[in-house]
C-alpha cells in the first residue's frame, strides 16, 4: 500500500502515513483523494496564500503503470485566482516517479523561511535549501537539479510561481505543466522552489492486470482517433475548428480567423523536428519544434491547440514562430498559456475601446512586442504587469469603466479556448465546472468530435439533433456524463485522449484495470465514484459561498449575436475583421440559452435550482458528512 506524506515547510517536519484505504478507494485516488483532503483541511476561513492551505501532489491507481497514457499527476489547493476549488493537472514522466517511489500523495503546509526544494528517495523525503535556484527560469531549475541528482524527475516554479501571479503553473519534464487556477503561486507562497524524486523501484504487475493491459492498448492504438492525434498532434483540430466557428479570436469577438493555414497542423510540423510521448503512452501526440533562426530562435515542446489558439487568433496574431517563442517563454517563467494568451486579448480589447493604455506598449492587436513584453512584465510583476498578472476578474475591477465586459472569465478563471455560442455542451461545461471555467472538467467532445456511434450507444433519446454542435439537446445530459468520466480519468491518472477525448476506451474498460488490480468495479460504480466527486467539489465551493450566478458564462456569450462565415479566408478581412463583422445580419448570429440548460443540468444532478446539491443526493453518493454544510446555504 503506498503512502501519504504530509510536510510541513514551517518547522521542516515529515510525517508519511499509510494512506487510507478506505478514503482512497471511495474517492478512486488522485483528484478525488485530493479533493477530499482538501476538503477536510480547509475551510472558507483559509485563504489561498496561508500556510494552512495544502499544496497537495497526488497519483492515480493507474498512474505509473503499463496502462496506455498513465502518466497524470494532480496538484490541488484553493485557488489564488478563483479564490475556491483549485488544481492542475500535468503528463510526462513526474507523476509515474511520485508513484514508483511509493506515495499516493505528497500534503505540503506551511510556509520555509527561506526557498526550499524536496528530495524524494524512495520512502524518504529531506528537504533542502533552494536559496541558489530562487529567481531561475524553470529550465535553469531543472537542469541544475538534475545534474545534482541522476536519473530524477523534477516539478519547479519559475519567477511567475515565485512572485506569485494568479496564472502561476509548476513544470515538469522541462515542458510538462500544472497549470490552471495559479497553482504555482501558492507553491511560491511557501517559497518551494522545486520537488525532486529519485527512484528506481521497479513495480511489477499481478498477470491478470498485464493481460487487461495488452487488450485496452490495442483498443487505444487502433483508434482513428488517436491515430489522427498521433500523425498531427491537437493542432489537427484548428482547420475543422475555423470552418465551423469554433476558434475563439480577438478576445471572442470572432471565432474565425481569415490566417488559418498560418497557423494549422501543416503550419506547426514545418517546425517540427520530433515527436515525443508521456509515460506508457502509445499516441505521442506531442510535438519538439525548433525555430532556427531570427529573433525567435528556440527549441520548445509544443505548441498544443489551447497554446495556439490563446497566443495566436485570440490576440490577432498569426505568426507562427512568435507562438512557438511565446509558448517558450511561458514554460520557462512558469505560466499557464491559456490565461496568459486570455488576459492578453482582454487588455488588448480594453485598449481597443479606450480603457487601457500602457507607455511601453502599443497594446494593439497582434503587436508581437505587446505580447512578448506583458508576459515579461507579468512574469516579473512589473509595470502593467502588476495589473495584469492578477487576472482578468480582479484587473477588471480595478480598471472600471466597464472593462469587465471584456473580461472572460468563470468563478475568475479565464476561458479556455472554445466558443460558447457554437460548441453548446463545452458552453455549458465552462460554466458548470467547479475549479472555474474549463474545458478539461467535462470534456463533451461527443457532438464536435463527430462520435456518431457513441451517441447513440449513450444518447439514442436525443439523436440525430444531439450531434448538431450548436444544438442545445441533451448537452445537459452529455455534460453530467462526461464530468464524471472526466473524474474517473483524473482519478485514475489517466489521460483523457484514452478515454473521453477518443472513446477509444469506456469506464468499463478502465474498471477491469482496477478490479485486476484488486479494487473491484464496474462502469456503473465507477461512474457513482466520479459523481461523488464533483459532488464533493461542488459542494466545496458551495461552503465558500458559490451559486447559480457563478456558474454563468461572460455576457458576450449570452447576449452579443456570433456570425460564422462559411469562408473566413474569403468573409473576414485580416486588417479590418470588426468592420467586416459589423456588416452581417444579427439574424444569422448565435448565442448560448445557458439559464435553461442549467435548469435541465441541475435538475439531472439532483441539485436545487441555485445548483447546491440536496440532502438526499449527498446521502445517495455517502457524502452524508457534508449535509451539515448545507448550512451556508
Amino acid at each position: 500500500m503506498p503512502f501519504t506524506a504530509y510536510i510541513d515547510l514551517s518547522d521542516r517536519s515529515v510525517r508519511i502515513e499509510q494512506t487510507d484505504s478506505e478514503i482512497f478507494n471511495k474517492f478512486i485516488g488522485s483528484r478525488g483523494y485530493a479533493a477530499k483532503l482538501l476538503y477536510d483541511m480547509t475551510g472558507p476561513a483559509v485563504k489561498p496564500f496561508d500556510p494552512e492551505n495544502p499544496l497537495i501532489f497526488s497519483t492515480g491507481l493507474l498512474t505509473g503503470t503499463p496502462w496506455p497514457t498513465a502518466a497524470r499527476y494532480h496538484v490541488t489547493c484553493k485557488s489564488p485566482l478563483t479564490g475556491v476549488y483549485g488544481y492542475g493537472n500535468s503528463g510526462g514522466f513526474f507523476g509515474p516517479a511520485l508513484r514508483h517511489a511509493g506515495f499516493d500523495a505528497l500534503v505540503i503546509t506551511g510556509v520555509a523561511p527561506a526557498p526550499q526544494y524536496l528530495l524524494i528517495k524512495q520512502n524518504k523525503i529531506e528537504i533542502h535549501d533552494a536559496i541558489h535556484l530562487w529567481g531561475k527560469i524553470t529550465h535553469e531549475t531543472e537542469e541544475i537539479l538534475k545534474n545534482q541528482y541522476p536519473k530524477s524527475r523534477v516539478a519547479s516554479i519559475g519567477p511567475a510561481g515565485e512572485n506569485m501571479i494568479s496564472m502561476a503553473s509548476i513544470i515538469n519534464d522541462l515542458n510538462r505543466a500544472a497549470a490552471r487556477c495559479g497553482i504555482g503561486a501558492v507553491m511560491g507562497s511557501k517559497k518551494l522552489k522545486a520537488i525532486v524524486i529519485q527512484s528506481e523501484n521497479k513495480p511489477t504487475y499481478p498477470e491478470p492486470f498485464r493481460s487487461v493491459v495488452k487488450q485496452v492498448m490495442k483498443k487505444v492504438k487502433n483508434n482513428p482517433y488517436t491515430r489522427n492525434f498521433s500523425k498531427w498532434g491537437t493542432p489537427a483540430v484548428i482547420d475543422p475548428k475555423n470552418m465551423v466557428g469554433d476558434l475563439p479570436a480577438r478576445n471572442h469577438q470572432l471565432a474565425q480567423v481569415p490566417f488559418g493555414d498560418r497557423i494549422n497542423a501543416i503550419a506547426v510540423e514545418k517546425y517540427v523536428i520530433s515527436k515525443r510521448g508521456c509515460y506508457a503512452c502509445p499516441i505521442k501526440c506531442s510535438r519538439i519544434s525548433r525555430v532556427n533562426r531570427g529573433k525567435f530562435k528556440c527549441e520548445v515542446e509544443g505548441p498544443e491547440y489551447e497554446t495556439i489558439d490563446a497566443l495566436g487568433p485570440m490576440i490577432w496574431n498569426s505568426d507562427m514562430e512568435a507562438i512557438i517563442f511565446a509558448n517558450l517563454l511561458c514554460n520557462q517563467f512558469g505560466m499557464d498559456t491559456i490565461s496568459t494568451g486570455v488576459v492578453i486579448a482582454f487588455a488588448m480589447e480594453c485598449h481597443q475601446h479606450g480603457l487601457l493604455n500602457d507607455k511601453e506598449f502599443t497594446l494593439e492587436w497582434g503587436d508581437i512586442d505587446s505580447i512578448i513584453g506583458l508576459i515579461n512584465k507579468m512574469a516579473n510583476r512589473e509595470g502593467i504587469g502588476e495589473l495584469l498578472g492578477q487576472g482578468v476578474r480582479k484587473a477588471a475591477a480595478e480598471i472600471g469603466g466597464g472593462a469587465d465586459q471584456f473580461a472572460m472569465h468563470v468563478k475568475g478563471m479565464e476561458l479556455p479556448r472554445q466558443e460558447p455560442r457554437v460548441a453548446k455542451a463545452f458552453g455549458l461545461g465552462h460554466g458548470t465546472s467547479n475549479r472555474g471555467a474549463d474545458h478539461l472538467y467535462a470534456l463533451p467532445t461527443i457532438d464536435i468530435a463527430g462520435h456518431f456511434k457513441v451517441a447513440k450507444q449513450l444518447f439514442p433519446q436525443f439523436m440525430p439533433e444531439f450531434m448538431e454542435v450548436t444544438s442545445e439537446e441533451g448537452k445537459p445530459d452529455l455534460v453530467k456524463f462526461t464530468e464524471a468520466f472526466s473524474a474517473i480519468a483524473d482519478s485514475a491518472g489517466i489521460c483523457k485522449f484514452s478515454c473521453v477525448e477518443t472513446y477509444a476506451l469506456f469506464p468499463e474498460d478502465i474498471a477491469e484495470g482496477f478490479s485486476a488490480l484488486g479494487i473491484p468495479h464496474t462502469g456503473e460504480s465507477l461512474l457513482e465514484a466520479g459523481e461523488r466527486i464533483v459532488n464533493l467539489e461542488r459542494m466545496y465551493n458551495v461552503r465558500e459561498g458559490l451559486r447559480r450566478k457563478d456558474d454563468l458564462l461572460p455576457k458576450r456569450f449570452l447576449e452579443e449575436k456570433l456570425k460564422v462565415y462559411k469562408n473566413p479566408a474569403d468573409e473576414i478581412s485580416e486588417q479590418a475583421p470588426m468592420k467586416e463583422k459589423q456588416q452581417s445580419s444579427e439574424e444569422d448570429g448565435l448565442l448560448i440559452d445557458e439559464e435553461s440548460m442549467l435548469d435541465r443540468y441541475y435538475q439531472l444532478r439532483g441539485w436545487d435550482a441555485n445548483g447546491v446539491p440536496t440532502a438526499e443526493k449527498l446521502k445517495a453518493l455517502g457524502l452524508e458528512e457534508l449535509i451539515p454544510d448545507l448550512r451556508s446555504k
